[in-house]
């Protein structure tokens, strides 16, 4: 199985390189967001305060990880997916679109936290925590966001769907990373965000579980 995964990855990156216009645009997004931000708090005014830096970014990275996962179902015509459906497991592809996704989020926060930096000023006292941190956000919204997009696939591409049906299970992963994020901003002992590390590692274990256990059934279909 895990040849298949390394293969389909590989798939979704040569469909992305492809594709230029996909991650163009969501670079675009991010971009975007981050200068609209500056504009509405007003440009040149000074720094934003920590607790609005941090809201602003996480808020941002959710809506370009929303725009960059939805496509990894609701893009595939029925053909394609009966070719999959016939060449490989349908464990290696939920795996395969998990990982490369979260690739893909990954590389978007690195760029919007850049991008911030160069912008609002980097208030990011812990560095390391403050990446880990990102990592461990990434996971959770890339397995939450391709289960979901598989889901909202099944249901004539609906995106409304895929929007109504993601952000409750986001909202814990989001307000945990925000949290986290926050204390590494500000330079607290590491000690203190271990409970909350180990609930984000808990929440992607189980969110990734039940898509590996639930997403053969939805495959079938």
């Amino acid at each position: 199985m895990w040849k298949e995964i390394v293969l389909l990855v590989r798939k979704e990156a040569l469909l992305e390189w492809r594709q230029k216009y996909a991650i163009n645009g969501i670079l675009l997004y991010v971009i975007s967001a981050v200068f609209t931000a500056y504009l509405s708090m007003g440009a040149g005014t000074g720094s934003l305060q920590v607790p609005v830096w941090n809201a602003l970014y996480w808020i941002i990275i959710l809506f370009s990880s929303v725009n960059a996962v939805a496509k990894s179902f609701v893009q595939e015509h029925q053909a394609r997916q009966l070719y999959y459906y016939m060449i490989a497991s349908p464990e290696a592809i939920i795996l395969s679109k998990t990982i490369y996704n979260t690739l893909l989020t990954l590389v978007l926060a690195l760029l919007g936290y850049v991008v911030f930096g160069l912008v609002f000023g980097n208030p990011v006292a812990d560095k390391p925590l403050f990446m880990l941190n990102l990592l461990l956000g990434a996971m959770g919204f890339s397995a939450s966001l391709t289960m979901v997009s598989a889901i909202a696939s099944k249901a004539g591409n609906n995106g409304t769907l895929m929007a109504i049906l993601s952000f409750p299970v986001l909202i814990p992963i989001l307000l945990m990373a925000i949290q986290v994020s926050k204390n590494a901003i500000d330079g607290l002992d590491r000690e203190i965000n271990l409970e909350k590390i180990l609930t984000l590692l808990a929440i992607n274990a189980l969110v990734t579980a039940s898509a590996y256990i639930l997403f053969p059934y939805l495959w079938r279909s």
